[in-house]
């Protein structure tokens, strides 16, 4: 279970760095709406600029995070619980705009792996202890 929680720290941290700081200005199928980049897509949400920087920030902290938790278990499951409750909101945001079912899979995933990561955490933690 220690290699399946190593592995889904790696899946997240490396999708939502992706996501947040290559891949901000481009299109992708799974943009909200009809939106080309990630400014656009939190518009057709109603979501403005200034909580955009947060929500990045808040994601790109917790991936980083999730990194340092090889180091320091001690940030894992904070980061992925920052990871999963965004996620959350993202899943809702597509709900809230009613886009297509494949729109809410990179959400849905990473909500998933999240939870997974909080749960093999805590299992781990009250083996080792």
């Amino acid at each position: 279970m220690r290699y399946l929680k190593q592995i889904l720290i790696l899946f997240v941290s490396t999708v939502v760095l992706n996501v947040w700081l290559l891949r901000f200005n481009k299109a992708t199928i799974y943009r909200g709406g009809d939106a080309t980049n990630m400014i656009e897509e939190f518009l057709v949400y109603g979501i403005d600029k200034p909580f955009l920087y947060l929500v990045g920030s808040l994601k790109i902290a917790a991936a980083l995070g999730l990194l340092l938790g090889f180091f320091y278990k001690k940030f894992v499951i904070p980061c992925a619980s920052i990871i999963t409750v965004l996620m959350i909101g993202a899943v809702l945001m597509h709900f809230k705009v009613s886009d297509e079912a494949h729109k809410f899979f990179p959400a849905s995933l990473m909500l998933l792996c999240g939870l997974s990561i909080i749960v093999l955490s805590r299992i781990e933690n009250k083996t080792s202890s």
